[in-house]
C-alpha cells in the first residue's frame, strides 16, 4: 500500500508540474513553430490553389485567341461549376472510401487481438524491437496495452499498418461539400475582373490583366496559408504558389496562342 502511495503522489507530482509549465505560457527557446490546424483547413487550401490554377490557366488560353469577355465567361463558369462538383465528388468518395477501409481493418485487428491475443502481442513486441526499444521495455508496453483492448488494437494498426484508426465524427459529405465551396469561391476570382470591369472597358486585354491581378493575390493568399500549414517559409511558399500558377497560365496562354496564329485556327 505505501509503494501504490508513493507511486500515485510521485505521478500527482509530475501531472501537477507539467500543467504549471503549460500555464506559465514559456516557449522553449528552438522550439519549431506548430502548424496551422483545422479541421478543413487543408481541403479550402488545396482545393482552392486547383481552382485558381485551373480557371485561370484556361482563362488565359481562351484571351490568347482574343475571344471576347461573353466567351471567357460562358467557359469560364461551365468549367468552374462541372469542374468544382467532379472535386467535391471526389473528395466525398476519396473519404468516406479511407473510412470505410479503416473501419475494416480495425475490425479484422480488433477479432485478430481476441482470438489470438498471445500472438499478436508477441508481434508488437518485436515491432517495438525493431524501432529499437529494449525488449523487457517492449514486453512491459506491450503487456500494459493488452490491459486495454481498444488501445491495443489501435496501437497494432497505427505501429504494424501505419493506418488511423477510424473518426466516428468524421463526415465524409463535410469534406466533400467544403471541397466544393472552396473551388467555387476562389476559382471564380479570376472571372471576377471580366464582370467588374464590363460597365467600365471593353479593353479585353485590360480585363485579362485584372484576371492576373486576382489570380496573382489569390495565389499568394493561398501561399501563405500553405506555409502556415507546413511550417514552411513564408516567402518561399508565395514564391512557388505563384510560380506555379504564372507557369501553368503562360503554358496554356502559348498553347491557344500558338493554335490561332500557327496553327491557322481563326474565326
Amino acid at each position: 500500500m505505501a509503494g501504490n502511495a508513493g507511486g500515485t503522489y510521485t505521478t500527482t507530482r509530475l501531472l501537477r508540474a507539467e500543467d504549471g509549465g503549460n500555464r506559465s505560457g514559456q516557449v522553449e527557446e528552438g522550439r519549431p513553430k506548430e502548424p496551422w490546424k483545422g479541421e478543413y483547413v487543408k481541403s479550402v487550401v488545396y482545393a482552392g490553389l486547383d481552382a485558381i490554377i485551373t480557371c485561370f490557366s484556361l482563362i488565359s488560353s481562351i484571351s490568347a485567341t482574343h475571344s471576347s469577355t461573353v466567351d471567357v465567361l460562358v467557359l469560364g463558369f461551365a468549367n468552374l461549376v462541372a469542374d468544382g462538383i467532379s472535386m467535391g465528388f471526389g473528395d466525398y468518395v476519396s473519404s468516406s472510401t479511407e473510412k470505410d477501409v479503416a473501419a475494416k481493418e480495425r475490425a479484422v485487428t480488433e477479432w485478430d487481438v481476441t482470438n489470438h491475443g498471445k500472438a499478436q502481442r508477441q508481434e508488437l513486441v518485436r515491432k517495438y524491437q525493431q524501432l529499437g526499444m529494449d525488449i523487457n521495455d517492449a514486453a512491459t508496453v506491450v503487456e500494459i496495452f493488452a490491459k486495454y483492448k481498444d488501445i491495443l488494437v489501435d496501437e497494432k494498426m497505427t505501429t504494424e499498418k501505419g493506418m488511423t484508426p477510424p473518426d466516428e465524427e468524421e463526415k465524409p459529405w463535410k469534406n466533400g461539400l467544403i471541397t466544393l465551396v472552396a473551388f467555387l469561391v476562389f476559382g471564380c476570382l479570376p472571372l471576377l475582373s471580366f464582370v467588374v470591369l464590363i460597365p467600365f472597358t471593353n479593353d479585353e486585354t485590360m480585363k485579362f490583366i485584372g484576371a492576373c491581378f486576382m489570380a496573382i493575390l489569390a495565389l499568394a493568399v493561398l501561399g501563405i496559408a500553405k506555409a502556415k500549414i507546413t511550417g514552411q517559409n513564408y516567402v518561399l511558399s508565395v514564391f512557388i504558389t505563384v510560380g506555379n500558377g504564372a507557369f501553368a497560365a503562360a503554358a496554356a496562354y502559348a498553347i491557344g496562342w500558338t493554335l490561332r496564329n500557327v496553327a491557322g485556327l481563326v474565326d
